[in-house]
């Protein structure tokens, strides 16, 4: 197997696997890869940083491992200020997309609200301009807790 760096007409960079350079060739010929950001079909090979491997005689040193108190402290700094901005936020569960749009389209006045979307709800509020966004945490509905 060999792996490519590869680069399409739009310059989204992208890694795939061939089981050889011909194989690679022949795909890209027949229009058989495509970009998996835009869906380009327009492919080229992109600059490679080459793998070099280290000296037989020097001893590698792993990297630290990440540090897990401070990514636990970081995660619990998040959590704390989604609760904030929550807060003063309603919970409109499943109607959040008609809720947000009717807002935005004047229909309804502003108020902050929090909810739930399917993905294509989402892109719809997004194209239409709708200002949403995630929230980086789940929200137990309120009807749900204990």
């Amino acid at each position: 197997m060999i792996v490519f760096d590869l680069r399409c007409a739009h310059g989204h960079v992208f890694e795939a696997w061939f089981g050889s350079s011909a194989a690679y060739e022949e795909q890209r010929a027949g229009g058989l890869i495509v970009c998996p950001i835009c869906g380009d079909d327009e492919i080229g090979k992109a600059v490679m940083a080459p793998n070099v491997p280290t000296k037989g005689n020097r001893i590698d040193t792993p990297s630290a491992p990440p540090d897990a108190a401070a990514i636990k402290a970081a995660l619990a700094t998040l959590a704390k200020a989604q609760q904030a901005a929550l807060e003063n936020s309603r919970w409109v569960g499943h109607s959040f997309a008609s809720e947000a749009r009717a807002m935005h389209n004047g229909e309804a006045d502003p108020a902050p609200i929090h909810g739930q979307a399917s993905l294509a709800e989402a892109k719809a509020l997004v194209a239409d301009g709708v200002p949403v966004a995630p929230l980086p945490f789940p929200v137990v509905p309120p009807d749900e807790r204990n």
